[in-house]
């Protein structure tokens, strides 16, 4: 396993333990708020890219997530891929020709 595939885990694992954390946090509330606040929290102070990893995870299976990440996932919000973000703005990609390098 090359050292970029030990950070890509390791990072992977993190976003698992903190989404479980968050979720123990709000296991004492009444499932409703504690979903609700599962998935305000990942909101608020998530930044789209860690989203975008949540879900990749989640869409590969949940076996590793607490039951109220999962339940909140209908209320996060899913982050546009790159490629969508992109298209939002109207960039397609280089012109047919170009190599996408500088030109000096």
């Amino acid at each position: 396993m090359s050292h970029d595939e030990d950070h890509i885990t390791s990072t992977r694992e993190k976003l698992v333990r903190m989404a479980n954390q968050i979720a123990t946090f709000f296991d004492s509330k009444p499932r409703e708020e504690g979903i609700a606040g599962v998935a305000e929290h990942i909101n608020k102070f998530w930044e789209p890219r860690m989203r975008r990893q949540l879900f990749e995870m989640l869409d590969d299976g949940t076996e590793h997530f607490n039951e109220l990440v999962v339940a909140a996932a209908a209320k996060i919000k899913r982050p546009k891929t790159p490629e969508q973000a992109d298209t939002s703005i109207g960039y397609t990609g280089p012109a047919q020709g170009e190599s996408g390098a500088l030109h000096k």
